[in-house]
C-alpha cells in the first residue's frame, strides 16, 4: 500500500453516516459508501506498520520529546478507531431494524393472502346467488388486495437485497477491525506509559513538598520556644501581683473590722437615747392627763358664767321690749334693727382683720423677692469650691431628690450624719432647712447668664410698684362675697362645672361623637431640659365639632402641678373650625422623666392633651457586634477598628474591657441611692467611696455581705484607705493571657452627638480559633452595657483539637452519652496532657483518662462520658440556657511546660423525656358487653427527640376455674382483653413537641364495675399512667349482629339482611353462665323479655318485626330492609321546575305564532287584533296549587323522578338504631302502657347504607320495574318487551339470573354488553305449563343414587376414540373435561346414595378439589332413581389457579383439552426440573389483537377496544396480602403509539375483578400496510409476584 497523504475530517465522517429514523427506517437508498472508509483504514494500518521502523531510526533524544507530527498522527489514529467502532454499532442496528421490517412485511403478506381467500369464498357465494352488484364490489376489493400483495412482494425483494448488502458490509467491517487489533493494543500501551511518567513526576513533587514542610516545622518550634519563655515571665509577674493584692486585702479587712466596732458603739448610744426619749414622752402624757382634768373644771366655770350672762341679756331684752311697748312703739322692729346692726359691725371688724392679713402677706412676699434678687446678683460669679466639701445648695438638692424618690427621713438623717462624719462643718449648717429656704434656693440655682424666672404677679419686682389700696367706698358699696343673686348664680355655675355636665350636639340630624377639639401638636413634649430653666410651648386647640362649642381648662395631674403651669384665656363660644392658643410653661425642679395629661372640658365632653418631659439621655451603639480577624500565624499582630456612637443629648464616660472582668469598671451600686440631680463633678468623690465599698462586699474568702450599719460606718474611711483597696482590686489579672486585646484608647469621655473609634488588637499565641467577648460600660447608670465579640484563628501550634466544639446533639436526662475526642500534636517530643472538666459540671461530664501522654507527631484519644442529671440546670449555672436548653461546657487540656491550655467546648441540647397524657382520668360510664365505647386522649411529647411509646399490660379479665364441665371458650372469653388502644394497638413513635390523639376503646366482658390503669411506656422504660373506671352491663337480650354493612344499593333498590334477637338467659345459676345485670346490682330474673327497635323517622330503614317478645332460650328472626328513595319534596320541586319551563316554552311559541300571523294582515286588521290579543297571565298558578295537582302517578312526577335518578351522584348514610329491652311479655301490657325499660340495657344496631345511582334504568312502561303478563292460558305464550338504558359512563357487561330451563319464563335475546348511553330491548316470553317436582308423594321411601359422568363405565370406551382436541370446535360434544392428575375425580358428591323419606327433601353437598391449574374442569352429575331412571342432570364446571390472582382476556393461546403427556404435579423431581431458577422470572404471554375498522365515509371511526380482567380469588388459605396490585409498564411509550389503557395500575379486593380497558387509534405516522406490534409487562403482586408479557398487535382494516 501507498502512504496516505490525508486523513478523514469530521465533516466527511458526519456526511458519510447513513440517516437513522427511530420510527421507520428509510429504505430507498440503503447503500453505504465504503471505499473512503476502507482507504482511511488502510492508511491507518500503514501508519501503524511504519511506526516500528521509525522508532529504530530515531535517536534517544527524539524518543524523549515527541514531535508535533507524531502527536497529530496518534490523535487521528485514535479517532479512526473510534469511528470504526461507531460504524460497527450503527451497521448492526441497521441490520436489526431491516430484519424487523422484513418480518412485518411477511405478516402483511399473510394477512392479505387470508383476505383474498375470504373474498374468493364470498365471490363464489355471491355468484351462486347471482348477486352481480355484490360480485362487482367484491371483485374490486380483490383487485385492490392483489395490487397491495404485489407491492408487498416488491418491497420484500428490496428489503432482502438491502439486508444482504448490509450483511456484506458488516463482514467487511469485522475484517477491518481484526486488522486494527495490533494498532489498538499499541495505543493502550502508550497510554499506560504516559500514566507511569505522570506518577513519577507526582512522587517527585510530593518529596519536595515534604522537605518544605519540615523546614516550616523547624521555624515553628523556634517560635514556640520563644513564646514559652515570654509566658514564663508573665507568670512570674502575675504571681507577684497576686501576692500584693492579698497583702492589701488583709490591710483593708483590718480597717473594716475597726469600722464595724465603731458602728456598733454608735448603735448602743442611739438605743440609750431612744429609751430616754420614751421616758420623757411618758412623763408628758401623765402631765397632759392632769391638765385635761384641770381644764374640765375651768370649762364648767365658763359655762356657768355664760349661762348667767345669757339670762341677764334676756332679762334686759324683755325690759327694753316692755319699755318700747309702753311708749307705743314697735318692739319687734326695734330688736331686728339692733340685731342687724350688731351683725354688720361684726362683719366690718372681720373684713378689716382680713385686709390687714392680706397686706402683711403681700409685703412679706415683696421683701422676699427683693432679697432673692439681691442674692441672685451676688451668686452670678460664685467662688470656686473644693470637690471634697458639700455646699448648702447641694444638701438642699439632696434632700429634695431623696424626698421625691420616696426615702424616709431616717435615711436622710443617717446620710447627713455620715456626711458630717466625713466632712466636718460648722454646727449652724446642720439645722433643718425650712420650706421657704428651700424655695429660695430653688429659685437661685441657675448657672445660665439669662434669668428666666418671672414673678407670679406682673410688675411686683419693679421699683416703682406700689401695693393696691382698697378704698373705703368700694368696701362699703357691696357686701363681702357679693349679693345673694350673685352667690346663687355662682353656686349653680360651679355645680354644673363640677358635675361635668355634657350636652349632646346634634346638627342636621347627626350627633357629634368623638374628640371635640384637636391639638396641634398632638403631644406636648419638652426634650432634654435642664433644671432651673423655664420652657414654654404653645399649642393650638381647633374646634372639631359641627357647631359652636366652649372650652374650659380643667388642669393637670397632681404629679405635674409643681412643674407645669397652664395659661389659658377661655375664648368663649367658638365656631366650628376656629382655634385658640394655650401656653404651657414647664419649670423643671428634678431631673426625672414626667408624663401626664392636660385636661380640658368642652360642651360635648372632656378631652386631654398628652404631656411628656424627657431628660437628657445617652443613646449609645456600636457599629458592629462581631469582629472577624480571620487566620493569622502565631506571633503576628493585627488590629481592627470599632466605632462607639452617641446620638443622644447627654455625654458620659465610657470604658472598654473584657466581658470576664466583672469588678473593674462595672457601674457601682451605691448603698444609698444617689439623686440624678448631681453633676458629674459633684458625685466624683462619693463614687470613689461607693466603688470601694461595693468591691469589698463582693470580695473576701466567704465573708458575709455588709449590713446597713456596717455600710454607714464604712463611709467614714479616709481617702487613702479607699484608694488603696480600689487599687488592690484593680490589679488582679485575668486567668489566661488574652490573645485579642484592646488598643491604647480604652476609656474616656464621649460627648453628645459624637463618635469615638477604638482599636482591637489580635496577637495569636496558641493555634486554634480564638473568641473574646468585650463589653463597654458607662458612667451613666441609665446606659446599658454594650457587648461585642472578636474571633480569630491562630495556626501552627504544637497541640490542638480538631473539633473545637463537640456537639452531642440532643440528649435526655439520666441517659449516658459517649464520644471520642482526638488530640493532635506537631511536637517532636512526647507531651503530658491533663484533661480537666469545669467544676460546675464534674457531676455530669467525665473525661477518661484524666492524664495521658501524647507521643511525638501523633494523636491521642480521650473518652467523653456525658450523663445529664435533673440537677444540671442548677449545677451548670451560666453554662446552661434555661430557655433554649443548650449546654455549652468548656473543657480544658493542660499541656506540660505550656501556660496557655488547650480548650474545647462540649455542646448539647438537654431535653426531658416526659410524655404528658391528658386527661389523666377517664370515666366511660355504663357500657353493655355487646358494644364498645370510644374516647380520645392526648399524648404530648415534651421532649425535643422523637420517642417510641406503647401502652403495655392492658388489663384482662383473669381466668376463673369453674367447677364441673365447662366449655373452653368460656375460659378464653374470661381471659379476653376488654380495653384496646388505637391506632397501631397503642404503639408508635411521637415526634418532638407533637401531640397525638389516641382512641381508647372499652368493651366490657362481663357485668361489673371496672377500675383499672393504662400504662404507657416509653423507649427508655418510663411509665405514665391513666386511671379509668366504667360499669359493665349485661343485657338480658342480645343480637346476632350489631353491625350490618349493606352493599351498594341503587336508588329504588332493596337490600335485605337478617339478624336474630336472642334470649339466652335460662337459669339464675351463676356457675353455668354469666347472669344479666347492671354492674354489681341484682341479676335480671328469668322470663320472657320484650324488645322494641326505635327506627329514626324518615329513614329508608324498615325493621320487621320492630316489637316482639323472646322467651328464654329462644330467638326471634328480624329482617332489616334498606330501600333508598328520593325524597318526595325533592321530586315535587323538580316537577314544578319542569312544569314552569314547559309553560314558558308554550307561551313563547304561542306569542311567536301570533306575531307571524299579525305581520301577514293589513294595518287596520293589525290594530283590531292588537286590541283583542290575549295577554300573558300575570298571576300563574302558585306552587301550592301545583303541588296539590301533582301525584306520584303523573307524567311530570315520573319525568322529574327519572331526571333526578340520572343525575344522582351517590351518598353514604350511617344509622344507629337503638333497641330497648324490658322484662315481661308485650302481650301482658295494656295498649297505652309503655314498656318499662332501663336506659342502661339498650342495645344498638349500626347500619352502613351506601347509595349509588343505578347503572341501568328501565325506560319502557314509564320506568316501571314490574312486568305484568296478565292472564294467559296453559299452552299459549305471551311476550313482553323491556327497554333498558345504560346511564353510567362506562360500558357494562350484563349478566342475567339463571331462569329455570323448564320454567314458564324465557329470556329470548340475552345480551352480554351494554355500552354507555346505549339502549337495549329485552324480549321476555311467558308460557305456563305443568311443574315437575322431585318429591316422594308415596307412602314408601325411595332410594336414590348420585353418579358422575367421569366415573361411569362408558368413560373408558369413549377414551379409545379419536382425541377431541384433534377435531374442530364445532364438532366437540364432550361433557367431561379436565380431571385431576392423581386419578381422582375433581368433583365429589356427599352422600352418594340415600333414602328419601316420604314428603321430605334431601340435601347433598358437591365438593370441587382440583390438584393443578386449569380452566376447563367439567363433569355431569346425574340423579338416578330405581337404579336405572335418570331423573335430573346437573352440569358441573370449575376453574383452578395456582395463586390468588389471575388475568383473563386476550386471544386464546391454548386448547380447552389438555395434552396427553402431562407431568404429574406430585412428582417433585420433574416439578423442580420444570420450575425456572429463582433469579429467572417466568413471563406468561397474553396476545391482544386490535382491528381498527376504517370506513370511507366522513363519520368518525370509533377506536379499536379490548378488555382484560384482573381478578383476585377469595380463598380460605392464609395469605400475607388481602388485595392484589397490578401495574403496566411503559405507559407513555404506548400512548405515543396510539394506545390508551385505563387504568394502568390499581388494586383488586378478594372475590372481585377489575377491568382494564384497551383502546387504540392509529397515530399520525402509522403505515396501514405494516401492522403495529408492541409489548409491555403486566405485573401482579399478591401472595407472589407474577409477570405477564402483553403483546399488542394492531391492524387497520378497511370497512366494506
Amino acid at each position: 500500500m501507498e502512504e496516505p497523504t490525508t486523513l478523514f475530517s469530521d465533516e466527511d465522517l458526519a456526511d458519510s453516516l447513513p440517516p437513522i429514523d427511530d420510527e421507520r427506517i428509510q429504505l430507498e437508498d440503503p447503500e453505504f459508501e465504503m471505499e473512503p472508509f476502507l482507504l482511511g483504514f488502510e492508511d491507518t494500518v500503514r501508519l501503524g506498520c511504519c511506526c516500528p521502523a521509525k522508532e529504530e531510526e530515531v535517536t534517544a533524544e527524539k524518543t524523549k520529546k515527541a514531535t508535533t507530527k507524531d502527536r497529530v498522527q496518534a490523535f487521528h489514529l485514535r479517532k479512526s478507531l473510534n469511528l470504526l467502532d461507531k460504524l460497527h454499532e450503527e451497521k448492526d442496528l441497521f441490520i436489526q431494524k431491516t430484519r424487523g421490517e422484513l418480518r412485518v412485511c411477511h405478516q402483511r403478506m399473510d394477512l392479505l393472502t387470508k383476505q383474498q381467500e375470504s373474498l374468493a369464498a364470498e365471490i363464489a357465494t355471491e355468484r351462486e346467488a347471482n348477486n352481480m352488484a355484490a360480485m362487482g364490489r367484491l371483485q374490486a376489493a380483490s383487485r385492490r388486495l392483489h395490487t397491495e400483495l404485489e407491492n408487498e412482494k416488491d418491497l420484500q425483494s428490496k428489503i432482502t437485497a438491502m439486508l444482504k448488502d448490509s450483511e456484506n458490509a458488516m463482514w467487511h467491517i469485522e475484517i477491518q477491525k481484526g486488522l486494527f487489533e495490533d494498532v489498538r493494543k499499541r495505543n493502550e500501551e502508550e497510554a499506560e506509559a504516559r500514566q507511569r511518567s505522570l506518577e513519577i513526576h507526582a512522587a517527585q513533587q510530593l518529596q519536595k513538598e515534604k522537605e518544605t514542610l519540615e523546614k516550616v516545622e523547624r521555624n515553628r518550634l523556634l517560635r514556640a520556644r520563644k513564646s514559652l519563655h515570654v509566658q514564663k515571665e508573665l507568670g512570674l509577674r502575675h504571681q507577684k501581683l497576686v501576692e500584693d493584692a492579698q497583702r492589701n486585702h488583709r490591710v483593708a479587712v483590718k480597717f473594716l473590722k475597726a469600722s464595724l466596732g465603731r458602728v456598733r458603739e454608735r448603735e448602743q448610744k442611739e438605743e440609750m437615747e431612744s429609751r430616754r426619749h420614751m421616758k420623757r414622752r411618758m412623763d408628758a402624757v401623765l402631765a397632759l392627763k392632769n391638765n385635761i382634768t384641770a381644764s374640765r373644771e375651768t370649762l364648767k366655770k365658763f359655762q356657768a358664767w355664760g349661762q348667767s350672762r345669757a339670762e341677764v341679756a334676756k332679762q334686759k331684752a324683755l325690759t327694753e321690749k316692755e319699755a318700747i311697748l309702753a311708749q307705743g312703739g314697735d318692739a319687734f322692729k326695734h330688736l331686728f334693727h339692733q340685731r342687724r346692726h350688731q351683725e354688720l359691725e361684726a362683719q366690718r371688724r372681720a373684713f378689716e382683720e382680713e385686709q390687714k392679713l392680706r397686706k402683711q402677706e403681700i409685703v412679706s412676699r415683696i421683701l422676699k423677692e427683693e432679697a432673692e434678687e439681691e442674692h441672685r446678683k451676688k451668686r452670678q460669679h460664685p467662688p470656686s469650691k473644693t470637690t471634697d466639701q458639700w455646699t448648702l445648695r447641694d444638701k438642699t438638692w439632696k434632700y429634695i431628690s431623696d424626698f421625691c424618690e420616696g426615702k424616709t427621713a431616717i435615711t436622710t438623717n443617717h446620710l447627713l450624719e455620715n456626711e458630717m462624719a466625713l466632712h466636718p462643718k460648722p454646727s449652724c449648717l446642720l439645722k433643718v432647712i425650712s420650706s421657704e429656704s428651700m424655695q429660695m434656693d430653688l429659685g437661685s440655682i441657675s448657672t445660665e447668664e439669662e434669668i428666666l424666672a418671672e414673678p407670679d404677679i406682673p410688675g411686683l419686682w419693679s421699683k416703682d410698684y406700689k401695693s393696691y389700696q382698697v378704698s373705703k367706698e368700694d368696701m362699703e358699696r357691696k357686701p363681702v362675697g357679693g349679693t345673694k343673686m350673685d352667690k346663687d348664680i355662682l353656686a349653680r355655675t360651679m355645680e354644673q362645672l363640677r358635675s361635668g355636665v355634657v350636652h349632646r350636639q346634634v346638627v342636621s340630624g347627626r350627633e357629634f361623637k368623638g374628640r371635640p377639639f384637636n391639638s396641634k401638636p398632638e403631644v406636648i413634649h419638652f426634650k432634654d431640659f435642664d433644671i432651673g430653666k423655664v420652657y414654654k410651648k404653645k399649642i393650638t386647640l381647633i374646634n372639631a365639632t359641627y357647631t359652636i362649642n366652649y372650652c374650659k381648662l380643667v388642669g393637670v395631674e397632681e404629679s405635674l402641678k409643681d412643674f407645669i403651669h397652664i395659661d389659658f384665656d377661655p375664648p368663649g363660644p367658638m365656631s366650628a373650625g376656629m382655634s385658640c392658643e394655650v401656653l404651657v410653661t414647664f419649670k423643671p425642679m428634678i431631673n426625672k422623666d414626667l408624663e401626664g395629661n392636660v385636661s380640658f372640658l368642652a360642651q360635648t365632653g372632656g378631652f386631654s392633651v398628652p404631656l411628656k418631659c424627657s431628660t437628657k439621655k445617652c443613646s449609645l451603639s456600636l457599629d458592629k457586634e462581631l469582629i472577624d480577624f480571620g487566620s493569622y500565624v502565631v506571633g503576628e499582630t493585627t488590629s481592627r477598628i470599632i466605632t462607639l456612637t452617641n446620638v443622644g443629648g447627654l455625654g458620659t464616660r465610657f470604658k472598654f474591657l473584657l466581658d470576664s472582668e466583672f469588678f473593674e469598671m462595672e457601674e457601682p451600686q451605691p448603698v444609698m441611692k444617689m439623686s440624678s440631680v448631681f453633676t458629674y463633678e459633684d458625685k466624683s468623690f462619693y463614687e470613689k467611696i461607693m466603688n470601694s465599698l461595693s468591691e469589698q462586699q463582693l470580695d473576701g474568702d466567704g465573708s458575709s455581705p455588709l449590713d446597713l450599719p456596717s455600710r454607714k460606718e464604712s463611709e467614714k474611711l479616709d481617702e487613702a484607705e479607699v484608694s488603696a483597696v480600689a487599687s488592690a482590686m484593680t490589679m488582679v489579672p485575668s486567668e489566661e493571657q488574652a490573645e485579642i486585646t484592646l488598643g491604647e484608647v480604652t476609656e474616656g469621655e464621649i460627648g453628645p452627638f459624637s463618635s469615638i473609634k477604638v482599636p482591637i488588637l489580635f496577637n495569636p499565641v496558641i493555634p486554634g480559633e480564638v473568641q473574646t467577648k468585650f463589653k463597654v460600660m458607662f458612667k451613666n447608670s441609665q446606659c446599658p452595657t454594650l457587648y461585642f465579640r472578636a474571633t480569630g484563628i491562630a495556626v501552627d501550634v504544637p497541640v490542638w483539637v480538631p473539633r473545637a466544639i463537640v456537639d452531642l446533639k440532643i440528649c435526655m436526662y439520666d441517659r449516658l452519652y459517649q464520644d471520642s475526642i482526638t488530640v493532635h500534636t506537631r511536637s517532636k517530643a512526647a507531651l503530658r496532657l491533663k484533661f480537666e472538666v469545669c467544676k460546675e459540671l464534674r457531676g455530669h461530664i467525665e473525661l477518661l483518662p484524666e492524664t495521658g501522654y501524647i507521643q511525638a507527631q501523633s494523636s491521642y484519644s480521650v473518652q467523653l462520658k456525658f450523663l445529664p442529671r435533673h440537677s444540671l440546670p442548677e449545677d451548670a449555672g451560666k453554662y446552661f440556657d434555661q430557655d433554649s436548653r443548650v449546654l455549652e461546657a468548656p473543657m480544658t487540656i493542660w499541656v506540660a511546660d505550656q501556660i496557655k491550655p488547650v480548650g474545647f467546648t462540649v455542646q448539647a441540647i438537654v431535653t426531658t423525656s416526659d410524655l404528658e397524657i391528658s386527661p389523666l382520668e377517664i370515666n366511660f360510664g355504663y357500657c353493655t358487653i355487646y358494644e364498645a365505647i370510644r374516647t380520645e386522649i392526648s399524648l404530648s411529647n415534651l421532649s425535643l427527640l422523637p420517642q417510641e411509646f406503647g401502652f403495655v399490660g392492658l388489663p384482662k379479665v383473669p381466668a376463673v376455674v369453674i367447677p364441673g364441665d365447662v366449655e373452653q371458650d368460656i375460659t378464653a372469653a374470661l381471659q379476653a382483653q376488654y380495653v384496646d388502644i388505637q391506632p397501631n394497638d397503642g404503639f408508635g413513635t411521637i415526634l418532638p413537641l407533637e401531640t397525638l390523639q389516641l382512641d381508647v376503646i372499652f368493651q366490657p366482658i362481663k357485668a361489673k364495675e371496672y377500675r383499672f390503669e393504662l400504662v404507657c411506656k416509653s423507649e427508655i422504660n418510663r411509665c405514665f399512667k391513666v386511671s379509668c373506671q366504667a360499669v359493665g352491663v349485661h343485657p338480658p337480650l342480645e343480637l346476632s349482629h350489631y353491625q350490618i354493612k349493606f352493599s351498594a344499593t341503587a336508588l329504588y333498590g332493596t337490600t335485605v339482611s337478617t339478624l336474630y334477637v336472642i334470649n339466652s338467659h335460662l337459669s339464675m345459676n351463676k356457675l353455668i353462665h354469666s347472669l344479666p345485670r347492671i354492674g354489681s346490682e341484682e341479676a335480671t330474673p328469668v322470663g320472657p323479655t320484650s324488645f322494641e327497635f326505635l327506627v329514626p323517622p324518615n329513614s329508608p330503614i324498615t325493621i320487621s318485626p320492630s316489637v316482639g317478645t323472646v322467651l328464654p332460650g329462644k330467638r326471634c328472626l328480624v329482617q332489616v330492609a334498606f330501600q333508598p328513595v328520593l325524597p318526595h319534596e325533592t321530586i315535587l320541586e323538580e316537577a314544578i321546575h319542569i312544569l314552569n319551563k314547559e309553560t314558558e316554552t308554550k307561551l313563547f311559541r304561542k306569542e311567536t305564532t301570533q306575531r307571524k300571523e299579525q305581520w301577514k294582515q293589513s294595518l287596520p286588521v293589525v290594530r283590531v287584533h292588537n286590541r283583542d290579543r290575549p295577554t300573558r297571565a300575570s298571576t300563574p298558578h302558585t306552587q301550592e296549587l301545583q303541588r296539590q295537582e301533582l301525584s306520584a302517578s303523573s307524567n311530570e312526577y315520573q319525568a322529574a323522578q327519572a331526571t333526578l335518578v340520572r343525575t344522582f351522584q351517590g351518598k353514604f348514610d350511617r344509622f344507629v338504631v337503638p333497641c330497648v329491652v324490658a322484662s315481661g311479655d308485650i302481650k301482658d301490657r295494656k295498649a297505652s302502657e309503655p314498656l318499662s325499660f332501663s336506659p342502661y340495657n339498650t342495645l344498638y344496631l349500626e347500619l352502613w347504607c351506601p347509595v349509588v345511582a343505578p347503572s341501568i334504568v328501565v325506560t319502557s312502561n314509564e320506568g316501571k320495574t314490574v312486568v305484568n303478563f296478565g292472564d294467559i292460558a296453559v299452552g299459549h305464550r305471551g311476550i313482553k318487551k323491556i327497554t333498558l338504558q345504560n346511564i353510567s359512563p362506562e360500558d357494562l357487561a350484563l349478566e342475567f339470573s339463571v331462569l329455570n330451563p323448564h320454567g314458564p319464563f324465557v329470556l329470548l335475546n340475552p345480551t352480554r354488553k351494554l355500552c354507555s348511553g346505549e339502549t337495549q330491548t329485552l324480549v321476555l316470553s311467558f308460557s305456563p305449563h305443568e311443574s315437575i317436582l322431585l318429591q316422594n308423594e308415596s307412602s314408601l321411601p325411595i332410594k336414590f343414587w348420585m353418579r358422575l359422568e367421569s366415573l361411569s363405565k362408558k368413560r373408558a370406551e369413549n377414551r379409545q376414540q379419536l382425541p377431541k382436541f384433534l377435531t374442530s370446535h364445532e364438532q366437540r360434544t364432550e361433557i367431561v373435561g379436565t380431571q385431576n392428575h392423581n386419578g381422582q375425580s375433581v368433583f365429589s358428591v356427599v352422600p352418594v346414595e340415600g333414602l328419601m323419606v316420604p314428603g321430605k327433601t334431601h340435601e347433598f353437598t358437591i365438593t370441587f378439589s382440583p390438584d393443578h391449574e386449569s380452566l376447563y374442569f367439567s363433569d355431569l352429575l346425574q340423579v338416578v332413581l330405581f337404579e336405572k331412571k335418570v331423573s335430573h342432570q346437573i352440569l358441573l364446571k370449575g376453574a383452578a389457579r395456582e395463586h390468588m390472582m389471575f388475568v383473563e382476556g386476550g386471544d386464546p393461546l391454548d386448547v380447552p383439552v389438555e395434552s396427553l403427556t402431562v407431568i404429574p404435579a406430585f412428582d417433585p423431581e420433574h416439578r423442580e426440573a420444570r420450575s425456572p431458577p429463582p433469579e429467572a422470572e417466568e413471563m406468561k404471554p397474553i396476545l391482544v389483537t386490535l382491528n381498527y375498522v376504517q370506513f370511507d365515509t366522513d363519520m368518525p371511526t370509533p377506536p379499536a377496544t379490548r378488555e382484560l380482567q384482573v381478578g383476585c380469588i377469595r380463598t380460605t388459605q392464609p395469605s400475607p396480602r388481602k388485595t392484589v396490585e397490578f401495574s403496566l409498564d411503559s405507559i407513555p411509550w404506548l400512548q405515543h403509539k396510539g394506545f390508551t389503557i385505563e387504568p394502568s395500575r390499581g388494586s383488586v379486593e378478594r372475590g372481585q375483578t377489575k377491568t382494564i380497558s384497551i383502546s387504540w387509534v392509529p397515530p399520525a405516522d402509522f403505515d396501514p400496510d405494516h401492522p403495529l406490534m408492541v409489548s409491555t409487562l403486566l405485573q401482579l403482586r399478591g401472595d407472589v409476584k407474577e409477570t405477564y408479557k402483553v403483546i399488542f398487535v394492531a391492524y387497520v382494516v378497511a370497512g366494506l
